[in-house]
């Protein structure tokens, strides 16, 4: 017969385990400056490793991150981070319209749509290819957009209970979003409210 001072100590050794991992982990990635918040501090995320936060190129845009490229002469990555007014339908049409295809068909027939509930919100992912208009002044300053074939986007629209929706975008060329879909989601994913 086991000892039950034996349990517990196996018991709290494998709690500490998963733990204390996670916890390295939420202090590395906030030495790193991959942690950032929404929603005026109400939640928290964390973006993949290799992420770098750079100051955002809009004054629109509250939080932004420089994705290293995935290929010789590819630009980086993007992800911007902003509050923002529109319905959340609104907001992927919109986003859909930032895409042509080369074949003329409609981008929302090639795109993917998927909603979650994480941290009491509702969440909105979309993910999208085709050839990006880009408009690297912001989509509301106006200015030439520059067509960028081959492109992607990983987008999530959070709606936040009581502060208003946040829309995390991470977009740049098909290779590099790649290589960073699987952090992006797990970015997402691990969404956490203030406090908890």
């Amino acid at each position: 017969m086991i000892h039950r001072s034996i349990l517990v100590a196996l018991a709290l050794a494998v709690v500490s385990a998963i733990l204390v991992p996670a916890a390295a982990l939420a202090q590395q990635a906030d030495a790193d400056g991959r942690a950032f918040a929404i929603a005026d501090g109400g939640f928290s995320l964390s973006a993949p490793e290799g992420w770098k936060r750079v100051q955002p190129k809009s004054s629109i845009v509250e939080t932004e991150f420089a994705i290293p490229s995935e290929g010789e002469g590819l630009q980086p990555g993007r992800m911007t981070v902003m509050g923002a007014g529109g319905s959340v339908q609104a907001n992927v049409d919109r986003w859909f319209g930032q895409f042509s295809q080369a074949d003329g068909s409609d981008t929302k027939d090639k795109a993917a749509t998927k909603k979650l509930k994480l941290a009491g919100c509702q969440v909105t992912i979309v993910d999208i290819i085709g050839t990006y208009k880009d408009a690297p002044a912001g989509p509301f300053a106006g200015g030439k957009a520059v067509d960028r074939p081959d492109y992607r986007m990983l987008a999530a629209i959070v709606e936040t209970p009581d502060r208003g929706n946040y829309f995390l975008k991470f977009y740049g060329p098909g290779k590099t979003v790649e290589k960073y879909a699987e952090g992006f989601r797990t970015m997402i994913e691990g969404l956490v409210a203030a406090g908890n």
